[in-house]
């Protein structure tokens, strides 16, 4: 049975009882294993004994973290997509290495130039590199599109992505390879094509424990849920629904913006709640927000 099914709970102990549960119904074959996406080995342990404890035996599961699950669906939907090593951080420092003295003779690097006047033993091209590197990285699992944006020549109004975009280009036009948003994108594209996609896929996956997760990855885990049974098992401190409360920095930052308008503050709404949850939940609160965007149901 196919669907999206989130069960949220402040406790640990609550959610993997409803794994439980979960487990017990048997997979269409006693060969096929569980799918359970953890964030840490330590999860994965005290997940498997918790189970085997209350259900009495647990064996024949898998679990991946989601980075892993990615590479996994990838091999199994798209087996003749090779993985991207030339786009892996470690990698691409070089790559960046080689193209960044090239491109800091045109306008807009400026500041790229003036650091590296100096450097006679390009000890700082490289740790420069290093963290280009990383933060190339992250927009390919957090900011996608904005990397297709460049790729069609489109450069959003920050200046300081101006420079990062053409070096962007530089390096992909340079490569043969795949990055890892490409691939991301033909995966869900496989996915939606209804080409046999259920004869690849396991008959359930569960998320379990999991305190944030890409939007992406969200985005895999909803389109899997119209073919196969997918289960997401996520800490949850209120019960009620929190995505619109604000921190005092962000109310402050709202009520500056309006300050010239005819607009008065409680038209706003400008939610107050709880002050931890406020003031240390605000990557918790987006991807909840995210979650209750989904086509799923909800159950506490």
């Amino acid at each position: 049975m196919s669907g999206l099914t989130v069960f949220t709970s402040n406790r640990l102990e609550i959610l993997v009882e409803q794994l439980a549960r979960k487990i017990r119904e048997p997979l269409s074959s006693p060969f096929d294993k569980d799918i359970i996406v953890v964030q840490s080995n330590g999860m994965a342990r005290w997940v498997s004994m918790e189970l085997a404890r209350i259900n009495n035996i647990f064996a024949n599961c898998e679990f991946p973290f989601p980075d892993t699950f990615l590479n996994y669906l990838c091999e199994r939907l798209t087996p003749d997509v090779t993985h991207p090593t030339y786009f892996e951080p470690e990698v691409l420092t070089f790559s960046i290495m080689k193209y960044l003295p090239i491109c800091n003779k045109r306008p807009g690097y400026e500041a790229v130039k003036n650091y590296l006047s100096d450097d006679n033993t390009q000890m700082k091209l490289l740790q420069l590199a290093e963290k280009i590197a990383d933060v190339f990285d992250h927009y390919l699992v957090f900011r996608p599109e904005m990397i297709f944006e460049w790729e069609n020549g489109t450069i959003r109004g920050d200046e300081d992505l101006a420079w990062q975009a053409d070096l962007w280009r530089e390096i992909v036009t340079g490569s043969q390879q795949l990055h890892r948003a490409q691939i991301q994108r033909n995966l869900m594209e496989k996915i939606d094509s209804n080409e046999m996609v259920t004869q690849h896929l396991p008959d359930r996956i569960s998320a379990f424990g999991i305190s944030h997760l890409p939007h992406f990855h969200l985005q895999i885990l909803e389109r899997l849920s119209a073919h196969v049974q997918v289960n997401l098992f996520l800490m949850n401190p209120c019960k009620e629904y929190w995505g619109d409360l604000v921190t005092h920095r962000e109310a402050k930052h709202i009520k500056k913006v309006y300050q010239h308008k005819d607009v008065h503050p409680g038209d706003l709404h400008l939610e107050k709640g709880n002050s931890l949850i406020e003031s240390m939940g605000i990557l918790g609160r987006d991807f909840f927000d995210m979650v209750h965007g989904m086509n799923c149901e909800l159950l506490e």
